[in-house]
């Protein structure tokens, strides 16, 4: 009788047990579903705004007779005009969301992102090369020459932090990425002061924006983000695994190299040509992944894709208050996100353990 009373005791808990996990189960699902339909809302939202506001603003009726090409005015060429920014805006923060969610996970680092761990440094320094040293003018040159530059950059400080004992950890990340940065900067800075002719137009670049963007160059970073955007997806798993620690990893059958490498060339793939086209912007790969997290939890199959969303969500909104706050003239989009992110990267280090994520 006592053996019977026990066993229904740990039936009914079990039962209990199992029902609060299928609960809490639907709860997250009900969460990413009610916060991916809001992140879509908005950036539909940013989407209509970018087209709309401007040096001269535009009316919902103006912007369907020029999406229909029913027109032939002012308003249907500031569409014309503002519809490759937006579209570029929407996966410049798409492409820097992701890349920043794959850094945090491949490092298991908080403070991870590509402008502090010398990725956009290092492509920006590489294309200014190529400008001042080899005049290289054509995007597709720009981008490869981009890539190359971000992939040293992020080798070097891996392999910097990795010296010594105990590797790799993500304080001594946090802390090459940021001597990487400083020493890439001032290169490009001596790179551009001797050269008089092309001083003002890389420094414009440098500061990271999307004005004056065309379908010329929108078109040949497409293939690059495309497979970055699909090494990155397929790497969530392996970055799930990655975050149990590497021991962990391996005992459980994941080749940890492989799966370290697979997410470096998403991410830089992702990184690369974004900061070719236009210019390093920093913070978006910082900030989104925090805030995406609160959506999607931290299963990287989840928080991979919400940070596309959230990303372009946050580059969008940030191109159109650049040109709102400084009307009819404009902030560069690169200038807005620092505003936004400088105060969360400070919480961040203040409120969270660096070493852990």
């Amino acid at each position: 009788m006592p053996t019977c009373s026990l066993k229904l005791h740990v039936s009914n808990r079990s039962t209990a047990f199992t029902g609060s996990a299928v609960a809490a189960l639907k709860q997250h699902a009900a969460r990413r579903m009610a916060g991916g339909a809001v992140l879509l809302g908005l950036l539909g939202l940013a989407a209509m705004l970018s087209v709309a506001l401007g040096a001269r603003n535009v009316g919902w009726a103006e912007i369907t007779a020029a999406l229909s090409g029913q027109v032939d005015t002012m308003g249907d060429a500031a569409v014309a005009s503002r519809l490759p920014r937006t579209l570029l805006a929407m996966l410049a923060g798409a492409a820097l969301g992701v890349s920043g969610g794959v850094m945090q996970g491949l490092t298991r680092n908080p403070l991870a992102d590509p402008g502090l761990l010398g990725v956009n440094a290092g492509a920006a320094l590489a294309v200014v090369i190529g400008i001042a040293w080899f005049g290289i003018a054509e995007t597709q040159r720009y981008i490869w020459t981009a890539i190359a530059g971000a992939a040293v950059a992020a080798c070097a400080v891996y392999a910097i932090a990795s010296l010594g004992r105990g590797g790799a950890t993500p304080l001594r990340l946090a802390l090459a990425g940021a001597a990487i940065t400083a020493a890439l900067s001032s290169l490009t800075t001596a790179v551009v002061l001797p050269r008089g002719d092309i001083g003002g137009l890389v420094q414009s670049w440098m500061v990271g924006g999307v004005g004056g963007a065309t379908y010329d160059q929108l078109l040949p970073v497409l293939p690059f983000l495309a497979a970055g955007f699909i090494i990155s997806l397929l790497a969530a798993r392996k970055l799930n695994m990655l975050a149990l620690g590497d021991d962990t990893a391996a005992g459980l059958g994941e080749k940890v190299a492989v799966a370290r490498a697979m997410s470096a060339v998403g991410a830089v793939l992702l990184c690369g040509p974004i900061t070719a086209v236009c210019g390093p912007i920093g913070f978006v790969g910082l900030v989104v992944p925090h805030a995406c997290r609160l959506l999607a939890g931290s299963d990287y199959r989840w928080l991979l894709p919400f940070s596309a969303l959230g990303g372009a969500v946050l580059l969008t909104f940030s191109d159109v208050a650049g040109r709102m706050v400084a009307h009819p003239a404009e902030l560069d989009v690169g200038i807005v996100t620092a505003f936004v992110g400088a105060p969360v990267f400070i919480w961040i280090v203040r409120n969270r353990k660096v070493g852990s994520l």
